[in-house]
């Protein structure tokens, strides 16, 4: 990974959208919603608080994480979609 993000900032492979539903019906493309789970690929070194102590990440690269629908920035590196975001835009760790 040629990207290294700042602060407490972390770069999301997102899993693929769900093909079929449980009743084996295809969802069309245009249909698929936005996939909300992904594996962290690269996370900053944490965040400096006002204080100027540095808060240590809690996730690492990678932990499969649940972030929010429209969370991030997405970018192409390498022909590769990624997710930018803020480590407080994810959710949990599975």
């Amino acid at each position: 990974m040629k990207v290294k993000p700042l602060a407490d900032r972390v770069v999301v492979k997102s899993h693929e959208a769900e093909e079929t539903t449980q009743g084996s019906i295809i969802i069309p493309d245009t249909a698929k919603e936005k996939p909300q789970k992904g594996e962290i690929v690269a996370a900053g070194p944490g965040k400096v608080s006002e204080s100027g102590n540095k808060i240590d990440m809690e996730v690492k690269v990678g932990d499969v994480v649940l972030y929010g629908k429209y969370s991030g920035t997405e970018v192409t590196i390498d022909n590769e979609d990624y997710l930018i975001m803020r480590e407080s835009d994810i959710l949990a760790v599975i």
